[in-house]
């Protein structure tokens, strides 16, 4: 479906917004996930992601960015 060096990008640029937009209490408010959702939706559809798959990526990219950027909030 993609090729390596497409996957590398979209999660290049995907960590980085996702980085720049956490906020201390980011995993519980709803407004500020809302908004990242968004945004790596965008990101998805830029790289031609299939639409019906978006969703699903996206809440597994927040997922993953809990897991892995618990330390990212309080260095910001």
């Amino acid at each position: 479906m993609f090729r390596d060096e497409t996957l590398r990008h979209i999660a290049q640029e995907l960590v980085s917004v996702v980085k720049n937009s956490i906020t201390v209490d980011w995993t519980v408010r709803e407004n500020v996930r809302a908004r990242m959702r968004v945004i790596i939706k965008r990101i998805l559809r830029k790289y031609g992601y299939p639409p019906d798959k978006q969703e699903k990526a996206a809440l597994t990219v927040l997922e993953q960015a809990e897991v892995l950027c618990q330390d990212w909030a309080k260095r910001n």
